[in-house]
């Protein structure tokens, strides 16, 4: 095959085998790669009544048709399991080396089943994988399990590991790529539930192109783009994310409110961060180098540096948990690496948790002793600390925010605004609140919010404007725009493509500023598989992805009543505020109906069979759903595997 490496490679736990099998054309035709590949083999393979942290779940590593060749931007992996944060689709994308070393070792993808009898860590060294004893690892940090790997396979080696957070089954665990790059959903946990402390990859081969030349000239002008582009060379090059303290409206103390740029503290504004900073980095083969590296100038962890502390961490583990302190901010960012836990998972849950101390919804014999009001950082910290190690209020932490409100009880759940399980805050109805009520992993900025608002510019995108291609009052009718962001996010990581520091078009579909909107896409991977695909296909293949990724989550018990709108207590029983979740409800009818879902969101027969997801309608009507949805199953408290050194 082109492109696509051709192999699959299957590891069962359980009994140590491992085999490589042929990825079927048809199959990658249709599901391109990626995120594509991983939902088609958890909708295959994980039924509605499997515990996320039993053996029975599955976790996936998928790369894209593009990882591994001349295009820019493209070494990203897709992270996917059946969450035990969420309880329903999983998945996470991390940038690295690891999509790249993947291809080179032939794979594009590896799919993890069973159990081990004790910790062990994959190693992939081309066509040879095995799997290694890893008692020796068991209990080290990411980084410090990182840096014993390359010494032992070579610094020319891509590794995905778990820290003490995984081991300890936290909720919010997560999947580290090279020690900087996070897949969250709570893969980590699914790791440690599996006794795999690593995956190693090193791969010496080279991704075969259809038509080499016409695929690196097309790489060439997308690389030159951004080369040209002022404000890809002079912020995002400069900045990253750190502008979105800037322009995104970062939430304050568990969403009281969202800052403009006039409320963001001066020590927290992209240029502020420069004092910390010693140079630039990026992903593998990435000429945008998005990425601060940085040191920590003072305190309990003075000297020490770190990569990649992206708004994120500032946003979430900072001003909506109330701290505004630079330094305690970097503290927090390097804790969560080393541990492995997902910084915006856990900053929600804890500033729900410090808005419950606030309205004195909780008291000081919960707290075990830390104080938890918002100023706080020290205390902060030691809760991080304490949640990886799931050692006392640690040990609720570690459960996310949806499963730590149903374990609170009384009146916790008002302040926990999530869409499935995952938060980004209550927005009133629109673009923000229809994309986070319909992505597929839960109230998530990635899946087509940032995409359907103000994009596409018709300033940077005159293209489109010519073309008639520019969509409208997306606020009054947002439908249509959420499904176009959703279809690019989903080709973007099906392909193994960046979505940018800043969340854009230009990153996210390469070639969009040249023939819109998936042309110059579907020229590339012509050009690097040799299946010819047009704009209107790739479209249906981002559709049947998501439609798959839906009809999962329908299996795992939700239905329409978990597409919801979060709403603030003191709103949602106003006049206001039933009007709006009426107008809500009038924007999902509309996107079910344009999606080809019935007035349930259940897709159609007749949708799926356009799809080709003919197994999917046999799927969802032979199998039984779990219960309605309520969040992932719980474990007795007294059940975690807890402790192991402090990071």
């Amino acid at each position: 095959m082109h492109g696509w490496a051709g192999w699959i490679l299957r590891v069962e736990l359980d009994n140590g085998k491992i085999n490589r099998t042929p990825l079927d054309p048809g199959i990658a035709r249709d599901f391109i790669g990626g995120r594509g590949l991983n939902s088609l083999t958890l909708f295959n393979e994980v039924g509605p009544h499997i515990d996320p942290l039993s053996p029975e779940n599955v976790y996936c590593l998928g790369a894209g048709p593009l990882s591994g060749t001349p295009l820019g931007l493209t070494s990203r992996v897709e992270v996917s399991t059946l969450s035990p944060y969420s309880g329903i689709l999983g998945d996470g994308n991390a940038g690295g080396a690891l999509a790249f070393m993947m291809k080179r070792a032939g794979l594009d993808q590896i799919v993890i089943t069973g159990q081990a009898e004790k910790p062990c860590y994959l190693l992939v060294e081309d066509e040879r994988a095995e799997l290694r004893d890893a008692e020796e690892l068991w209990g080290l940090s990411v980084w410090e399990t990182t840096d014993k790997l390359q010494e032992k396979h070579g610094k020319a080696t891509s590794i995905a590991c778990i820290g003490q957070a995984g081991e300890n089954l936290v909720r919010v665990a997560t999947t580290m790529v090279d020690k900087y790059a996070s897949a969250a959903r709570g893969s980590g946990a699914v790791l440690g539930s599996k006794r795999l402390k690593a995956v190693v990859v090193k791969g010496s081969g080279r991704v075969s192109l259809a038509d080499a030349d016409t695929f690196k000239k097309l790489a060439a002008e997308d690389r030159k783009f951004f080369k040209e582009s002022d404000f890809q060379r002079e912020v995002v090059g400069q900045y990253g994310t750190h502008i979105g303290m800037m322009m995104w409206e970062p939430g304050f103390r568990n969403y009281e409110k969202y800052w403009d740029g006039n409320d963001v503290p001066d020590k927290l504004r992209p240029e502020a961060w420069k004092e910390f900073s010693l140079g630039r980095h990026g992903c593998h083969g990435c000429h945008v180098r998005c990425k601060d590296y940085y040191r920590i100038p003072s305190g309990s962890r003075a000297g020490e540096t770190g990569k990649a502390m992206e708004y994120e961490c500032i946003f979430c583990l900072g001003t909506n948990c109330g701290v505004t302190d630079p330094v305690a901010i970097m503290e927090m960012e390097n804790i969560c690496d080393t541990y492995g836990m997902d910084v915006l998972a856990l900053g929600n849950t804890i500033a729900m948790l410090k808005d419950l101390y606030s309205r004195g919804l909780i008291d000081e014999e919960l707290t075990d002793g830390l104080d938890l009001n918002w100023e706080n950082h020290a205390d902060q910290i030691e809760l991080l600390h304490r949640t990886a190690m799931r050692q006392g209020l640690g040990n609720l932490v570690a459960e996310g925010m949806y499963t730590l409100a149903k374990r609170l009880g009384g009146k916790a759940m008002d302040y926990c605004y999530h869409v499935k399980g995952l938060s980004r805050g209550p927005y009133p109805s629109g673009v923000f609140s229809l994309a986070h009520a319909t992505s597929t992993r839960g109230a998530d900025h990635l899946r087509g919010r940032s995409w359907a608002f103000s994009q596409p510019d018709p300033d940077m995108f005159p293209i489109l404007k010519e073309k008639g291609l520019l969509l409208e009052d997306v606020d009054e009718n947002p439908a249509p725009a959420v499904i176009v962001g959703e279809r690019m996010t989903t080709l973007t990581d099906c392909i193994g493509r960046c979505k940018g520091a800043v969340n854009n078009w230009i990153s996210a579909t390469p070639l969009v500023w040249k023939k819109p909107i998936f042309e110059g896409l579907a020229e590339l991977l012509e050009a690097a598989t040799g299946v010819g695909y047009t704009a209107e296909e790739l479209e249906q293949a981002a559709d049947r992805v998501y439609a798959l990724e839906h009809a999962f989550n329908l299996r795992q018990g939700t239905a329409r009543k978990d597409d919801r709108m979060p709403q603030k207590p003191e709103i949602r029983d106003t006049e206001e505020g039933k009007a709006d979740l009426r107008n809500h409800e009038k924007h999902l009818d509309q996107y079910y109906a344009l999606r080809g879902y019935d007035r349930q969101g259940r897709p159609t027969p007749e949708r799926l069979n356009e799809l080709g997801l003919k197994f999917v309608e046999q799927g969802l009507n032979r199998i039984p759903a779990r219960k309605p949805w309520d969040g992932p199953p719980m474990w007795d408290m007294d059940d975690y595997p807890n402790g192991g050194m402090r990071s």
